[in-house]
């Protein structure tokens, strides 16, 4: 509740209540340019009405409805409450109902629709809470004023209040709020780790991504010198395509086998395949000529290799 561009929902179960629980944070408000609303869950006769309309208008507010009667917990209250909350555009809602139901009802609605929740209590009633308090020191005057026109609750002398029953309290220049935020929701479970493979289920697994590795390294050393030639310029495809094919290869073993030692032999496969198709072979020919696409193969496999096995933790597949 900062200024000017709020729009405050005030929630009361009985004409009076909106003066003597937050009749001071309403003046201010009001008297900062914001707009409020308040709504009451009693049923309101003639005089009621008439003294509710008199009591905000001492603090500079004018708009309230009353809320439809029958069970406080019913559907139709909660409707009513959200439909107030979006006609008004609120950013806020207090609730200074002493009834259970009603406040449940309304902090509910209130964070249904997105929006923080401010109770109205005092410290007995909140002990080991941190409230939040209102300075209303420039608006005590309209509170008392306010509180005026309900002589039926309680009489007034000076800043003091006499209920009905005979108790007594100081109307001070602070009025005390505890914020009632919406529930978080509950963090979603980690994601299962993939199963560890056993002795014979791993043996078998470096095997494939030892054969898997030689086979892209043999495809690889044949591919990677072919061109496509586009406008004249001579595009290294082969080179290109067999990186990718590379980089799939030992990423996707790594995401679906979680184990570092099969992409290690997936790994090790190629680039011993590398190192020995380039060697010259004994009539003189040479898979992979000197020259840049030759140096590129020999070295970024490697480099590949090296960054998926040092990559702490990769993300788990979505299932």
């Amino acid at each position: 509740m900062s200024g000017s561009g709020e729009r405050i929902v005030f929630v009361h179960a009985h004409p009076g209540d909106e003066s003597a629980l937050t009749g001071g944070t309403i003046a201010r408000l009001r008297s900062e340019g914001s707009r409020v609303l308040v709504l009451y869950a009693a049923a309101l006769a003639e005089a009621d009405a008439a003294a509710t309309s008199a009591a905000l208008a001492e603090l500079g507010a004018r708009s309230w409805h009353r809320l439809p009667q029958g069970s406080v917990g019913g559907p139709e209250l909660a409707q009513a409450l959200r439909s107030a909350i979006d006609d008004l555009g609120a950013t806020a809602v207090v609730v200074g109902a002493v009834d259970d139901a009603l406040r449940e009802v309304a902090t509910a609605t209130a964070h249904d629709a997105g929006l923080p929740v401010f109770l109205a209590r005092t410290v007995r009633q909140a002990p080991g809470q941190r409230l939040i308090a209102i300075d209303v020191g420039d608006h005590l005057d309209q509170k008392v004023r306010a509180l005026g026109h309900f002589p039926a609750r309680w009489s007034l002398s000076g800043h003091a209040r006499t209920l009905a029953g005979g108790s007594t309290d100081i109307i001070t220049d602070t009025e005390t709020f505890l914020r009632a935020d919406a529930p978080r929701p509950a963090l979603a479970p980690p994601a299962p780790r993939p199963a560890r493979l056993n002795l014979t289920n791993r043996s078998l697994a470096g095997l494939v991504g030892l054969l898997l590795g030689i086979l892209f390294g043999v495809l690889g050393t044949i591919a990677h010198q072919a061109t496509l030639t586009l406008f004249g310029v001579a595009l290294p495809i082969g080179l290109t395509i067999a990186f990718v094919g590379i980089g799939a290869l030992l990423l996707g073993l790594r995401l679906v086998v979680g184990d570092r030692f099969v992409v290690g032999l997936a790994a090790a496969g190629l680039l011993l395949t590398i190192f020995v198709l380039s060697l010259r072979g004994s009539g003189g020919s040479v898979l992979v000529p000197a020259g840049l696409p030759g140096t590129l193969w020999t070295v970024v496999p490697a480099l590949i290799a090296a960054f998926v096995l040092a990559w702490p933790k990769l993300p788990p597949r979505r299932r």
